[in-house]
């Protein structure tokens, strides 16, 4: 091999190897993955860490920075109430109604369940709902998370 050959893939192979080694690093330094444990991986219900919202509160027992690729909320409404109007999005949804009674939206009709149902959102749907009851609303909110 000619030295100029010799001397070119030599310091091709060694900016090769500088990428190589400054991606890996980058890695490692950069990864925001949790370390599951059995302490964060049990959560039980505590209000002084509820966030407060104007129609009551909710409380994550796992959001998208913890979880792979689903969270669960806990979501409490006020009789007459609801979190928001009826909106889509391209993630699915689940509500399971704990306890009061829930109005469900979905694609322009509406359902009225209690406690123990669960609602079912596709993706893109548009969906809702609200405390059609007298006493707040409670229920859970599983969402697949895009990230």
């Amino acid at each position: 091999m000619k030295p100029i050959n010799l001397i070119k893939t030599t310091l091709a192979v060694l900016f090769f190897q500088q990428i190589v080694f400054s991606q890996e690093v980058k890695k490692e330094t950069t990864s925001t993955n949790p370390k599951y444990t059995i302490d964060n991986c049990v959560n039980h219900f505590d209000i002084d860490k509820a966030t407060k919202t104007k129609v009551g509160y909710q409380y994550w027992f796992a959001n998208k920075d913890f979880t792979q690729e689903n969270t669960l909320k806990m979501s409490i409404v006020e009789p007459g109430k609801s979190t928001h109007a009826p909106h889509h999005h391209p993630e699915e949804e689940f509500f399971y109604i704990l306890e009061g009674t829930a109005e469900f939206f979905l694609d322009g009709k509406t359902k009225i369940a209690g406690p123990n149902t669960s609602f079912y959102c596709p993706p893109n749907a548009e969906h809702g709902i609200s405390n059609a009851g007298k006493t707040d609303l409670k229920y859970l909110v599983i969402k697949k998370d895009l990230k």
